[in-house]
C-alpha cells in the first residue's frame, strides 16, 4: 500500500512538472521578440532560458529538456564559464524569482558544419539539477519517429532583436506563431542550403532574429508542446517574409539520447 502511495506521488510530481505542460498557459494571438511578435504571457513558456556571458550579456536561448540538460544550437558556443538563466521574462527586472545555473558541460555535435550550419546542436549540462517549479519546467522533445508537416501552426520564443538594426535586445520575452513549411517549399527561398537536418518555419510576417539563437520552435503534439526546432539561421536582415531555419530535432534525437544517456 504504501509502495503504491508513493508511485501515486512520484506521478503526481511527473504530472506536474511534466513535459510540454506549462503551468501558466500560454496565449498566442493568431494560434487558437521575435521580429513582428508579441510579449510572452509572463513564464508561460518555463523551459525556455537564456544563455548570457559573466557581464549578463544575453547572446543565446535554449531549451530546458529535463532538471539537468538544456539543448542549444551549436553556432551559439557555449563555455563553461557562461550561464544558464531559467523562470526569467524581465531580464530588466532584479525581482523575479531565477534560477542562475552554472554549466557543468557542454557537448556540441561532433559534425556540426559552421558552414552549412548542419547539426546546428549543443546539449548543455548543468552543474546541478534544476529546480522544477510553475515557472520552470521541460519541454518535450520531439521523437525520431515523429511528423511535424508543412502547414501546421508553431510558436517560437526568445529575447532576441525586435527589428535587425534595433540598437539591443528586449527586456521582455518575446513569442511568434509560425507555420511549418516542408524542405520544398523552404528550398523555393533557400536553394540546396537546406538539408534534412533542418526545418523551416515562417514566410507568414513574423520571424526569429539575431539573440534568439537556440531557442525553441514548439509545435503541439497530443496536448503537450514539444521542441521541434532550435533556432538556427535565416535572412541576414531577419526579414518576415524568408522562413527562418531550425535544426530539426526529430533527425538529431538519438544524438540528444545517446549524449544524455553516456554522460
Amino acid at each position: 500500500m504504501a509502495f503504491l502511495w508513493i508511485l501515486s506521488c512520484l506521478a503526481f510530481v511527473s504530472s506536474a512538472f511534466g513535459c510540454g505542460i506549462p503551468a501558466i498557459k500560454p496565449v498566442v494571438t493568431g494560434y487558437s521578440r521575435i521580429v513582428n511578435g508579441e510579449e510572452a504571457v509572463p513564464h508561460s513558456w518555463p523551459w525556455q532560458v537564456s544563455l548570457q556571458d559573466y557581464t549578463g550579456f544575453h547572446f543565446c536561448g535554449g531549451s530546458l529538456i529535463n532538471e539537468n540538460w538544456v539543448v542549444t544550437a551549436a553556432h551559439c558556443n557555449v563555455r563553461t564559464s557562461h550561464r544558464v538563466i531559467l523562470g526569467e521574462h524581465d531580464r530588466a527586472s532584479n525581482s523575479e524569482n531565477t534560477q542562475v545555473m552554472k554549466v557543468g558541460k557542454v557537448f556540441k555535435h561532433p559534425r556540426y558544419n559552421g558552414y552549412t550550419i548542419n547539426n546546428d546542436i549543443l546539449l548543455i549540462k548543468l552543474a546541478s539539477p534544476a529546480q522544477m517549479n510553475p515557472r520552470v519546467s521541460p519541454v518535450c522533445a520531439a521523437e525520431t519517429n515523429d511528423n511535424f508537416s508543412g502547414g501546421m501552426r508553431c510558436v517560437t520564443s526568445g529575447w532576441g532583436l525586435t527589428r535587425h538594426n534595433a540598437a539591443d535586445t528586449p527586456a521582455l520575452l518575446q513569442q511568434a506563431s509560425l507555420p511549418l513549411l516542408d524542405n520544398q517549399q523552404c528550398k523555393k527561398f533557400w536553394g540546396n542550403k537546406i538539408t534534412d537536418l533542418m526545418i523551416c518555419a515562417g514566410a507568414d510576417g513574423a520571424t526569429s532574429c539575431m539573440g534568439d539563437s537556440g531557442g525553441p520552435l514548439v509545435c503541439e503534439k497530443a496536448g503537450a508542446w514539444t521542441l521541434v526546432g532550435i533556432v538556427s539561421w535565416g535572412s541576414g536582415n531577419c526579414s518576415p517574409s524568408m522562413p527562418a531555419v531550425y535544426a530539426r530535432v526529430t533527425a538529431l534525437r538519438a544524438w540528444m539520447d545517446q549524449t544524455i544517456a553516456s554522460n
